[in-house]
């Protein structure tokens, strides 16, 4: 007769060695040390109204006394394919100054100021000097754009990214007096699009880059102009906040436009106005050696290469024709020549941009 299951032994087990988080392949006392490596750099980015120090669980920054009717701009990004292309290059001290850039430009455009500034680093595995150099190249844009570092966070997901890959995203807050705020609502036909220079393809548009890169062999040792075709694509975004708020204490500017994806085609028109267009001159669009060799090497017509790349312009003003002169010799006294591009049209129906 079989004995009830109360009745049986009872399995011997096994003993198993206890298992620690670091098992799991988390180092806490690793994330530490990044902490520790990062304090010096995170703290030249301080400036006025930030509160406190590395390592509480809430950035603070006090915005007493610095505007009458502040409004907060936030903005948040990433820095697209172009990190793989980073780690395939083992090229990780700049591309932190990218993620900056991203966001600040964009709330840039609404004339907001950056004040401070939060980063994701996210492995699989954490590497410190990789990490280090990561959240370094974060720490150059934040002082670039003048805005604080103030938190972030740095995870560590075992199982989740292949051996030797990261994972970076951004978010930016910047604020502006309601009045000053631009919204392009000031902008009319027959105002003139000025166009600022970029640093090359900035952070948009790698999905293909590495696709054109791949079928030309990887010629990253190619020299374009005294650059080679790695460092032209490496360059770091522009961050344009210096100059530009310096511009806006001296000109009330109408719009304002940062070419990220979509390229020219899709990102100035956004601050049109309905019923309004663009008239982009291709004979004053020259594509920069990096571009011409993207669009050599991989067929790219025209039209596409307009809708993807910022192609050697990284930053739009949008001024009314008796600002032109004006706003262009303030631009050339910051360093950053503004060139005419185009001209807002009336245009009520599709394509509203065209470029020609």
């Amino acid at each position: 007769m079989r004995a009830p299951a109360s009745c049986r032994n009872p399995p011997v087990s096994t003993p198993r060695p206890p298992l620690t988080y670091r098992d799991a392949g988390v180092d806490i006392d690793a994330g530490n040390r990044v902490v520790e490596r990062i304090k010096p750099l995170v703290q030249r980015t301080f400036r006025a109204g930030v509160m406190g120090g590395l390592g509480g669980f809430g950035g603070l920054f006090d915005l007493a006394g610095r505007y009458r009717e502040p409004v907060l701009v936030s903005g948040t990004d990433g820095v697209g394919t172009k990190l793989k292309l980073a780690q395939q290059l083992g090229r990780h001290d700049t591309i932190g100054i990218d993620l900056v850039a991203m966001c600040v430009n964009d709330v840039l455009v609404q004339g907001a100021e950056p004040l401070f500034f939060l980063d994701y680093f996210a492995t699989g595995r954490l590497e410190e000097d990789t990490a280090v150099a990561v959240i370094g190249g974060i720490a150059r844009g934040c002082e670039e754009a003048g805005c604080a570092l103030i938190g972030g966070e740095t995870a560590e997901m075992p199982d989740m990214y292949p051996p030797g890959e990261y994972d970076l995203a951004g978010f930016c807050v910047a604020a502006a007096e309601k009045s000053r705020l631009i919204d392009g609502s000031s902008i009319r036909a027959g105002d003139v699009v000025l166009g600022l220079p970029s640093s090359g393809p900035h952070s948009n548009g790698y999905s293909l880059i590495r696709r054109i890169l791949d079928r030309a062999g990887r010629p990253l040792d190619l020299d374009l102009g005294g650059v080679s075709l790695a460092d032209a694509l490496m360059a770091p975004t522009r961050i344009y906040v210096r100059p530009v708020l310096a511009l806006l204490a001296e000109h009330a500017i109408p719009g304002m436009a940062h070419v990220t994806g979509g390229g020219l085609t899709e990102n100035i028109i956004r601050v049109v106005p309905d019923g309004l267009g663009l008239d982009l001159e291709a004979s004053a669009l020259p594509l920069p050696p990096v571009f011409d060799w993207l669009q050599r090497e991989g067929g790219v017509p025209a039209p596409e290469m307009w809708r993807t790349f910022n192609c050697g312009i990284g930053f739009t003003l949008i001024v009314h024709p008796e600002q032109q002169a004006a706003v262009s010799a303030t631009c050339a006294a910051l360093g950053l020549p503004a060139r005419p591009i185009g001209e807002v049209v009336t245009r009520a129906g599709d394509p509203r941009v065209r470029i020609g």
